[in-house]
């Protein structure tokens, strides 16, 4: 009795149980929802604020740095290397006015001998032609003293002839001797006359002998290379002992401290960097080096552009004098920064906060967006210089698609951001072995200026080291 009543009380429970679950289902697919009021979504952004002044854009480019003066040494004459200086090698320093290369003077000094022998024997040949013309003329003249003798006997002859005093053979014999007076005055004409071009043969004689000395001079003077200016040797291809030909190259002569980059920006760029006239600014360019961990930098000054585009080149390729670049060297790839003209009333803004047709967003008094058309004037790296009506306002730094007009925002201001963890560098703790390789590395590095290296290796002797300078002096030695 008891078994059945609790059966019988089980299956009571179970069907009470059904027919409540079958209720609520009921209940639930029949009620309507309850009514539930609407929620705005508000999204958190940072803002900027917008301030206008006066901005320097950067035009930012890459170069190669080169000397402005370069030569080449060259053999002008052949001959043996008997001589060379200690700092022919590359890489030596020279001196201007130095000697660098001697050849063999034998063979010049012979020809300058021979040279020198020509022109005595040239000067001797006109001192002779002189004499000669001298005597010539005095021959010349007693000649014409002889024949101004003869005629006057002759008129003297002739007219006792006229009178009857005189004979016709005598008159005669006057008159033939008067001829024969004349004939003699042309004869010696003719000596003067040859005497007077062998006075010339002379002269070109002198001045061919005195043209062969002085090529033979010069050709001595030749055998000696002396440098011309201050610099350092590059390329050097001779040893001493060995015979070189007219015109081979022996070395190239280069001044390490004249240098200029020359870097190529678009013809937009290039238009800015012109004056109202036409003509290009002078405008300041700083060229910086990356080495090993330490930036070189170099101040200089545009100076010219490019005569031509150049064939398959676009843009304007630019010069720009690096009167102080210690560290540079020529063939160096440098990032080059050109300051240009300063714009006034402009506002620096992130680029992340202007869309593609160069409207912001900014917000409106009751925290809502609005969108704003501005005019972009420059893009200096992840900034932009624009215009427009947006002055004292906060502007979004970054846009994004759930952003739009007329959204409700909670904004982030700058001054609300822990700026000093942005700003501070990030700090590695170097092991024992880490930090042994980096400056054997630095240490071992012959391209890095002294200053720089110090620089370096006093930062790797700290606790804690840049994180920044760790990954480049290991990006160059393949860490």
């Amino acid at each position: 009795m008891i078994g059945l009543f609790l059966a019988a009380a089980t299956v009571g429970f179970l069907l009470l149980a059904a027919d409540l679950i079958g209720g609520a289902v009921q209940q639930r697919l029949t009620d309507a929802p309850p009514d539930r009021a609407p929620r705005e979504r508000v999204f958190s952004v940072n803002v900027v604020r917008a301030v206008s002044g006066t901005e320097v854009p950067i035009l930012q480019s890459f170069g190669a740095v080169q000397s402005r003066r370069t030569l080449e040494l060259r053999a002008a004459v052949g001959g043996r290397v008997v001589e060379l200086a200690p700092e022919f090698e590359a890489g030596g320093r020279v001196v201007a006015g130095q000697v660098l290369v001697r050849l063999d003077r034998s063979d010049a000094l012979a020809e300058v001998a021979r040279a020198q022998s020509a022109v005595r024997n040239a000067e001797a040949e006109g001192r002779d032609a002189d004499r000669a013309l001298a005597l010539g003329r005095d021959e010349l003249a007693a000649a014409e003293e002889q024949a101004a003798l003869r005629i006057g006997a002759f008129e003297r002859q002739r007219d006792l002839g006229e009178r009857g005093v005189g004979t016709a053979t005598a008159t005669e014999t006057a008159e033939l001797a008067a001829s024969s007076a004349r004939q003699a005055v042309l004869a010696r004409r003719q000596v003067v006359t040859q005497t007077e071009a062998r006075v010339d043969q002379a002269v070109r004689l002198l001045s061919n002998a005195q043209i062969a000395l002085a090529d033979a001079q010069r050709a001595l003077k030749e055998t000696t290379i002396t440098a011309p200016f201050h610099g350092a040797l590059s390329e050097t291809s001779v040893v001493e002992g060995r015979l070189v030909s007219p015109n081979e190259r022996l070395a190239e002569l280069i001044a390490p401290d004249d240098l200029e980059i020359s870097f190529r920006i678009s013809t937009t760029q290039f238009a800015r960097l012109l004056d109202a006239q036409g003509r290009m600014i002078k405008a300041d360019v700083t060229a910086s080096l990356d080495v090993a961990g330490a930036d070189l930098e170099a101040h200089g000054q545009i100076t010219r552009a490019g005569a031509a585009a150049g064939e398959g080149a676009s843009g304007r390729l630019i010069f720009a004098t690096l009167p102080q670049a210690p560290g540079f060297k020529p063939g160096d790839f440098a990032t080059v920064r050109v300051s240009e003209p300063a714009l006034d009333d402009v506002i620096r803004i992130p680029s992340s906060a202007l869309d593609a047709q160069g409207a912001v967003l900014v917000l409106d008094p009751e925290n809502r967006l609005e969108s704003v058309q501005v005019s972009v004037l420059r893009r200096v790296g992840d900034e932009v210089l624009v215009r427009g009506p947006i002055e004292g306002r906060d502007v979004v730094e970054a846009r994004s698609p759930l952003l739009g007009a007329g959204i409700a925002v909670k904004p982030l201001r700058s001054g609300a951001r822990d700026t000093a963890q942005v700003d501070a560098p990030a700090m590695i703790a170097l092991t024992k072995e880490r930090r042994a390789k980096l400056v054997a590395f630095v240490e071992g590095n012959t391209r890095m200026p002294q200053d720089a290296k110090a620089r370096v290796l006093a930062q790797l002797a700290e606790p804690q080291v840049p994180a920044r300078v760790i990954e480049r002096i290991e990006s160059r030695m393949g860490g």
